[in-house]
Parts: structure tokens; sequence; C-alpha cells
């Protein structure tokens, strides 16, 4: 998923000329689907429609700084088999599509929910202090280790390395 910007507006008429633009920020596969879901929502909210309207201008948005892993916030609706549902979630990553992807992937196994059923409300940078869920507040240990139980020594070099050896591997190191 990546995020896409998308800017429309109604198709000018001899009685409004000028028509206000509508700005959405939207989380789509490609450009065409961006498209396809600025149009869906519209409807929703205005009285326009692919027919009656026109696009400006779709771009992608990137993050600048993607070095570092930060918390992300998502508010949004979903369409389950019951009814809708509001929910908020929380995810760490290095950027927003990254993040975005994995709430797809968790809503889908979690609430057997489809890409086209989640609409993402609102997203943000949550600073660590906010943070509510478990599963992001147990990275904020300023002492976390992550060990490597089980490793499997290499040789140094190709000539040291043999196909058959006359003892069992050792993969556990104190």
């Amino acid at each position: 998923m990546k995020l896409f910007q998308v800017v429309g507006r109604k198709a000018p008429t001899p009685t409004d000329p000028n028509p206000s633009a509508y700005r959405m920020k939207l989380f789509a596969a490609n450009e065409v689907l961006a498209r396809s879901r600025f149009w869906y929502f519209m409807h929703q909210m205005r009285k326009m429609k692919k027919t009656t309207g026109e696009i400006l201008d779709v771009n992608e948005i990137t993050e600048k700084n993607t070095r570092y892993v930060k918390n992300y916030g998502f508010w949004l609706k979903y369409n389950s088999r019951s009814g809708i549902h509001n929910m908020y979630r929380e995810y760490r990553d290095t950027n927003l599509n990254a993040a975005i992807d994995t709430l797809y992937n968790d809503m889908a196994g979690r609430h057997r929910s489809r890409n086209r059923s989640i609409q993402v409300i609102k997203t943000a940078v949550v600073a660590p202090k906010d943070c509510k869920r478990d599963s992001t507040l147990q990275f904020h240990d300023s002492k976390i280790k992550f060990p490597l139980p089980h490793r499997i020594l290499r040789p140094s070099s190709k000539s040291l390395r043999t196909k058959f050896s006359t003892v069992r591997g050792n993969t556990h190191f104190n």
C-alpha cells in the first residue's frame, strides 16, 4: 500500500465556473485505485461522482526519514459481518506505508476484513508516553535485548567448509 494525495472537484458549469476543490489522502496499491477510492468517498460525503467531477492532481506521498522506528497510531472504521466498527490500533515500523501493510494484514488475520472494507480515518506518529497497546509498549524498555539462542557457526573461508562432518553441530552457546 502507498499513500496518495488526490485533489478533485466538481466539473465547472456556467452556473458555477470555479467550484471548490477537495483534497484527500488515501492508501491504495496504485494510482488507479486511489482515484477510484477518491470518488467512492466523495460520493458518500458530497453530491459528487466521477461523471460530474474531475480529478486535478494525484501525488504519491513518501516519508523523508525512514531510518528509525516510530510508533504509528491508526483510527479506522471497518465493515464486518455483524456491522460497522470503529477501532484504534498501534504499530511500530520505520515508515507509514509498511505500518499500513501490517495493519491490513493484521485486520485480515484477526477480523477477516478485506482491504475494501477498511477505511482509515486518521494516522499519527504517537509519542512513546502516549502509546496504549501492550504490543508497542513492550518495545519501549531501554534495556531491551534480543538474544540469538541457536546460532549456526559458519566456516571463516570456503576452503574450511566440508560436506560431511564427523561431529554433530553445536548450535547452543552460553
